[in-house]
């Protein structure tokens, strides 16, 4: 049966040294809605424990997905057993999709890790599901096909705003804004029409969720692709 990889951050701080790590609920909420259906593994470009942000704990402490995701037995084992991320510990012919959780981190050191990039090249390559939310994209900005055009060229794509990161007061966190890389490398970028509003598109096997409130929306469209 083919299996789904979900790759986390190793980051725990921004470049101003804010706590960071990835981000609860975009986690658990396609999680839960994957994992029904399809075997899932974990990974991460340091392996074992990537670290959560402390932020999205307290965030959604009222969210009773992500609560159970916290203290989830088969949860906490594929965290502390996650898959050091590159080629020679991950067969893809194994997987139908790829997805990349959010939070700051993955503009810190998936958007620019050597292996990720080429763990990621090989899902697209594939023409398997590449997908990600929120600060996930920035994973994939290396990402290119055969042809050497970026992943996000000619396709409709969504992130993280710039105007969602000027909101919390992140822009300096970070290296780049994923809305406007996404735009240098070809990608026409959508977003809900009101701040923090949740919004997923699919672009051919490219699937991409803007924010926190996109998650489940997301988890729902990656089931909906694997199981046509």
């Amino acid at each position: 049966m083919s299996r789904v990889l979900f790759v986390f951050t190793s980051v725990s701080k921004t470049l101003t040294g804010y706590p960071t790590g990835w981000y609860l609920p975009e986690a658990a909420h396609p999680y839960y809605l994957l994992a029904p259906h399809f075997p899932i593994d974990f990974a991460a470009p340091n392996g074992p424990n990537p670290p959560i942000a402390p932020s999205s704990v307290k965030n959604f402490k009222d969210d009773e997905e992500c609560m159970k995701f916290l203290t989830d037995p088969t949860v906490q084992s594929l965290l502390a057993n996650a898959i050091v991320l590159n080629l020679e510990n991950i067969n893809v012919k194994d997987y139908a999709a790829i997805f990349y959780v959010g939070g700051h981190g993955p503009v810190l050191d998936l958007a620019t890790d050597a292996s990720n990039i080429a763990v990621a090249n090989e899902f697209y390559r594939s023409e398997k599901i590449v997908s990600a939310v929120c600060h996930g994209p920035a994973a994939l900005v290396g990402v290119t096909g055969p042809d050497g055009k970026s992943i996000f060229d000619g396709k409709v794509v969504t992130a993280y705003s710039n105007a969602e990161e000027e909101k919390i007061g992140r822009i300096k966190d970070v290296p780049f804004l994923l809305e406007e890389r996404i735009i240098s490398l070809g990608g026409t970028f959508e977003k809900a029409p009101e701040l923090y509003g949740a919004k997923v598109v699919r672009s051919g096997t490219l699937i991409t969720g803007q924010n926190p409130a996109s998650s489940r929306l997301i988890g729902e469209e990656i089931l909906k692709a694997l199981q046509v």
